[in-house]
């Protein structure tokens, strides 16, 4: 091989390694954003879960200002 044919090898391996080495990258952030995806659809579920029951309370529950007796100190 001639010198100029060996560069133009060493850069064909190199591109060959940065393109291995991207498409790796690419499938670890592709798994992260998965798994993100899958926990913000959980706490998406259980917030509105969480909204639903809030909303189902007895207002009953808490006695209005008006129906509070005043603290000690006054």
């Amino acid at each position: 091989m001639t010198e100029t044919e060996l560069r133009l090898q060493k850069q064909i391996d190199d591109l060959e390694i940065k393109q291995a080495f991207q498409e790796h990258t690419i499938e670890e952030l592709n798994d992260a954003i998965t798994q993100h995806q899958l926990t913000i659809d959980k706490m998406t579920s259980q917030i509105s879960f969480l909204v639903t029951k809030l909303k189902a309370m007895e207002p009953a529950n808490i006695a209005s200002m008006s129906e509070e007796t005043p603290p000690p100190h006054y």
